[in-house]
Formats: C-alpha cells, sequence, structure tokens
C-alpha cells in the first residue's frame, strides 16, 4: 500500500481524499443496508414476519337521523345508513373493522368524519354500521385497521362489499 502524503493545508488532494472515502462509506453502508446477510436470510426463512398490528379498544356509539345529509369531514353527505364512522386521528377514507366485544359482531366501515366529540368515546359509527353489529346506544367496541398483507381480512371486506347490508328503519 502506497502511502500518500497529507498536506495539513487543505488543499485539492486532501479535499479529493476526503470525498472518496466517504463515497466508499456510503456505498458500503448502503449495500449492507439493503442486501441481508445469510444468518438474516436464514432466519426470516424460519420465523414469520412478525407485524405490528394497529388496535383500539373502547366505548362506541353511533349518530343518525338529525346528521342525515349533513357533510362529513371529507365532504360527503352523511347517510346513516350507510357503513362509514366517525374518527379523531385515522385517515379518511381508510377502512377499519369494528367488531362489538358483547357479541362477537363485526364490520368493516370506511372512516369519513371526525369525532366523537366525547372524549370517553373511540369511535361514532352509523346508523347503519351500529345496527350490523348489535350496538344499540353506547357500548365496548374494538377498531382494527384494514391490513393489505392480511389476505384473510380481505376476503371478509370482499364478502361484506358483494353482500348488501339490509337495515331496518327504526332502532
Amino acid at each position: 500500500m502506497k502511502m500518500i502524503p497529507v498536506n495539513r493545508s487543505g488543499n485539492a488532494s486532501t479535499r479529493l481524499g476526503v470525498a472518496v472515502v466517504t463515497l466508499l462509506v456510503a456505498l458500503g453502508v448502503s449495500a449492507s443496508a439493503s442486501d441481508p446477510a445469510p444468518s438474516q436470510m436464514q432466519n426470516n426463512s424460519q420465523q414469520p414476519n412478525k407485524t405490528h398490528r394497529w388496535f383500539q379498544i373502547g366505548q362506541a356509539s353511533w349518530y343518525g337521523k338529525y346528521f342525515q345529509g349533513k357533510k362529513t369531514a371529507n365532504g360527503e353527505s352523511y347517510d346513516m345508513n350507510g357503513l362509514t364512522c366517525a374518527h379523531r386521528s385515522l385517515p379518511l377514507n381508510s377502512w377499519i373493522r369494528v367488531t362489538n366485544l358483547k357479541n362477537r359482531k363485526s364490520i368493516f366501515v370506511r372512516v369519513n368524519d371526525r369525532g366523537p366529540v366525547p372524549e370517553s368515546r373511540i369511535v361514532d359509527l352509523s346508523y347503519g354500521a351500529a345496527k350490523a353489529v348489535g350496538l344499540r346506544g353506547i357500548g365496548k367496541v374494538k377498531l382494527e385497521t384494514l391490513r393489505p398483507n392480511d389476505s384473510e381480512m380481505m376476503k371478509q371486506l370482499i364478502a361484506q362489499v358483494r353482500m348488501p347490508q339490509l337495515v331496518p328503519q327504526g332502532m
């Protein structure tokens, strides 16, 4: 290995050397970050991929006739018989599964509004969604976001979309 004398005055050869070293380090780091080590590949094939699943448990309520036809947070008209909900922080137009923890009935709903107003509640369901899960008044529910990688959850959503929900009038 040939030693190159370093000029302490900071001339062009020093700057070039620093640039080359920086480039080599950057290329080495990006290559090691994108290419897993053989031991990592082996572990991935032996163990199932652990994914974090978002869920929330708490009190739910529903809203109906008074809001019928009024604008929701995403700009559409509220349909009390639709399968929608109001949530404080989930992205508008995202899909979630709501499960009534008392009877284990569940339904997929689309977030189209903000709320609920009472801090003690985590979600306000449309009348149609509340009816579908058997919620009368206030009840304890579990919310789960739709996971595109979860084929079983996707099958359930597709089955729900194909089967229209009939909601009798008056609760």
